[in-house]
């Protein structure tokens, strides 16, 4: 969003990093990764990432997508997993209690599937989860295999889970989707100060 991180909007006065970060403490995810690339070095200096003991891991290549970064992530995450959760930094109505709803659905999907991705209205929505399995098999692919060329590659062990909560729905990419995360919370998605229009144009 205008050449800024985007996960340091702030909602209620705390930021989408902070946010997702404070969600998943609460929850029973462990360990938590911070995958960042572009702003890396003005991320690092939230203290939520130290206050809720996210690791960081550092996408060298960030030009090259979403794909080098999930690919980073699940690079340094232990062998040992039952199952991964890849979360956006930018959804800023994913709470708890979604995060949990989406491990319960995942631990009851149907036999045979290895990914859930939430589906509103048939809509994809995020968090993604799935197995260390195909978290193995993403990672023994090139450099193009991500969640989403798995989907496709395996369509039958994807399990399309309905939810009409459109909160998995909502990421911020533009200014239509601030008012829109204004109109359901009353808030404003804010900068801070350091990365606020005027306080560009002033330095």
């Amino acid at each position: 969003m205008g050449h800024r991180p985007k996960c340091l909007l702030q909602l209620s006065g705390k930021s989408l990093l902070e946010r997702q970060l404070e969600a998943l403490s609460q929850t029973q995810l462990a360990p938590l990764l911070v995958v960042l690339g572009h702003h890396a070095e003005r991320i690092q200096q939230e203290s939520a990432l130290r206050y809720w003991g996210a690791r960081v891991v550092l996408n060298p290549r960030p030009d090259d997508g979403h794909v080098s970064s999930l690919r980073a992530g699940l690079l340094a995450l232990p062998l040992d997993l039952d199952a991964v959760m890849v979360v956006l930094a930018d959804q800023p109505l994913i709470d708890a209690q979604a995060i949990d709803a989406l491990i319960q659905a995942y631990v009851s999907r149907p036999v045979g599937t290895k990914m859930l991705q939430p589906t509103v209205q048939d809509l994809p929505g995020n968090p993604v989860v799935f197995s260390s399995e195909v978290a193995t098999q993403i990672l023994a692919e090139d450099g193009q295999m991500g969640a989403r060329q798995w989907q496709k590659a395996h369509p039958d062990e994807l399990y399309r889970w309905k939810t009409p909560d459109a909160h998995y729905r909502l990421d911020v990419d533009n200014e239509q989707d601030r008012q829109t995360v204004e109109s359901l919370t009353g808030q404003t998605l804010l900068w801070p100060s350091d990365l606020s229009r005027s306080h560009t144009k002033q330095t």
